[in-house]
């Protein structure tokens, strides 16, 4: 004897199978690091995908391109951490596609002063290094009194923190 589904029945079938099938993209149970939210840190490959959601099944949204590059992690589930860039893109990122190597980029908030200057010192009148060009980034090395110590390669020196991205605004590096 064949077995029919009345039409209504097939309609609440399909929409369970439909919720079961977009749960089954998250991971069975979200977990937590133990790591402070928000914090940032620094993509691990030359080339990551941030998805629309934590899963596989969730398109790829933006890939980056640049090792190193710094992302703040706004929100974890289970190994995907939910990302926000220096520009305000936000996706998920496998955990596996991070590290947690801290880096800045040079963002020159203030606008008249045309390219940040690179110091041998945390101080305005020691020997300057180099200029930074706005949008480049680079190693976190340590921060202390307002000054962070970036590796910019090839060269080494400190700027002053309120032109990077990458670090909050009392937080220390050593």
């Amino acid at each position: 004897m064949p077995f029919y589904l009345s039409k209504p029945l097939s309609i609440a079938l399909a929409g369970f199978l439909s919720i079961f099938l977009t749960l089954s993209a998250y991971p069975s149970e979200p977990s937590r690091s133990g790591l402070p939210l928000p914090r940032f840190v620094s993509l691990a490959d030359d080339r990551v995908h941030a998805r629309a959601g934590p899963g596989l099944r969730f398109p790829i949204n933006w890939v980056y391109l640049r090792k190193g590059f710094p992302v703040e992690v706004i929100e974890e589930f289970g190994h995907w951490r939910r990302t926000r860039d220096i520009d305000g893109v936000v996706g998920w990122i496998h955990l596996s596609m991070l590290s947690g190597k801290r880096a800045v980029i040079v963002a020159g908030t203030n606008p008249n002063v045309a390219l940040p200057t690179l110091h041998r010192r945390p101080d305005r009148q020691s020997t300057p290094v180099a200029h930074a060009e706005i949008g480049v980034h680079g190693r976190l090395l340590e921060c202390v009194d307002g000054w962070c110590r970036v590796e910019l390669i090839p060269f080494r020196g400190w700027l002053p923190r309120d032109v990077l991205w990458g670090i909050y605004e009392h937080e220390q590096i050593k």
